[in-house]
């Protein structure tokens, strides 16, 4: 494992593992990004340690990183984090992810705007989920409040909600069952009523995080832009391209002249007739 906060990080928004992941790299890439896939977050992939677990010299494993790179499949560059004294810091980052993406993709992620995948629903698990938990629980520490497994799956959705919210389950049960009238002629009403009531407000957004991506070749940061395939311009052999200045128009022309002219006649030494 690398030190805290470096290492492995999964992007976001990668879909389920599948046999054909790695399918498009040669045999000898496939095998190090599907071992690398199954490695925890936090797992030191540098160069060196993957070379004492893996049958491969480092220079082997740079060449194939790049390639996995190339690929779509890993990013290098830096997060800035916020440390347990509210300070800030930038931690290096290597970021992969199984599903193959582009540099637009990239692009979005450094931004913090990919949405994670929907799931699809598992109908086997669709009364067991938390909030359903918490209501069928209420009848057994509040009598008055026992429900039905459907007034259960009817109220489950907003306290589903109250959850979202950053609600604990100690807030939750606190506002359900202070102060009940006697009798609860429907524990099915009176809840749905303090659920809806008591809502409380939706949780603070949390801040977009800041990643940079950088080369990884010579580790020069850039947008994400600038690094198609996680390479520099400038690694690729490319040269930035050269933008002609428009022309003076004719009055610049004259007054500049005139000005050179004008410097020339001022700083230039007296003349002295030579001895004889």
């Amino acid at each position: 494992m690398a030190n805290p906060g470096y290492g492995k990080r999964a992007a976001a928004g990668q879909l389920p593992r599948r046999k054909n992941d790695f399918t498009h790299l040669p045999p000898r890439e496939a095998a190090i990004a599907a071992y690398i896939d199954r490695l925890p977050d936090g797992t030191d992939i540098s160069v060196k340690s993957l070379a004492k677990q893996l049958p491969y010299g480092q220079c082997a494993l740079r060449t194939a990183l790049n390639r996995i790179q190339r690929a779509g499949h890993l990013r290098r560059g830096r997060e800035r984090l916020k440390t347990a004294s509210g300070e800030f810091r930038w931690i290096t980052r290597t970021w992969f992810t199984r599903t193959a993406r582009d540099d637009e993709w990239w692009a979005s992620f450094t931004r913090g705007d990919v949405p994670e995948p929907e799931q699809p629903p598992d109908p086997a698990r669709t009364t067991r989920t938390r909030a359903h938990i918490l209501l069928a629980a209420l009848g057994r520490t509040t009598p008055a409040l026992s429900l039905s497994s459907a007034d259960c799956a009817r109220l489950a959705p907003l306290v589903e909600e109250w959850f979202a919210r950053g609600a604990t389950e100690e807030t939750l049960l606190a506002a359900l069952t202070a102060g009940l009238p006697t009798p609860v002629h429907s524990p099915a009403a009176l809840l749905h009523r303090r659920l809806t009531d008591k809502l409380p407000p939706p949780a603070p957004a949390p801040p977009a995080p800041r990643r940079r991506l950088e080369c990884t070749e010579c580790g020069v940061p850039g947008h994400p832009e600038a690094l198609p395939g996680g390479v520099c311009r400038g690694c690729r052999g490319e040269h930035a391209p050269l933008h002609p200045r428009a022309p003076l128009p004719a009055a610049a022309v004259r007054a500049r002249a005139a000005g050179i002219r004008a410097a020339m006649t001022l700083s230039a030494p007296e003349r002295t007739p030579a001895p004889k």
